[in-house]
């Protein structure tokens, strides 16, 4: 078991409530369902387990860098 902090709480599309949490011992930000929204059909999408952060989108600078070299 480790130490995590939490980083704050927020609202997937389907309805349901995350948190984001940072573990302190191996540097890396962890996910969890604190709550199922209502209307929720994700099947992984259970409470108290964890989900994957979402991605962001690259950018278009970096696009065109990657095609570059």
């Amino acid at each position: 078991m480790s130490l995590v902090r939490l980083l704050g709480f927020s609202r997937l599309p389907c309805g349901c409530v995350v948190g984001r949490y940072r573990d302190v011992g191996r540097r890396r930000e962890v996910v969890y369902v604190e709550e199922k929204g209502p209307a929720c059909t994700a099947q992984g999408h259970r409470r108290n387990q964890t989900v994957r952060p979402a991605r962001p989108e690259p950018s278009p600078v970096t696009l065109e860098i990657a095609r570059a070299s």
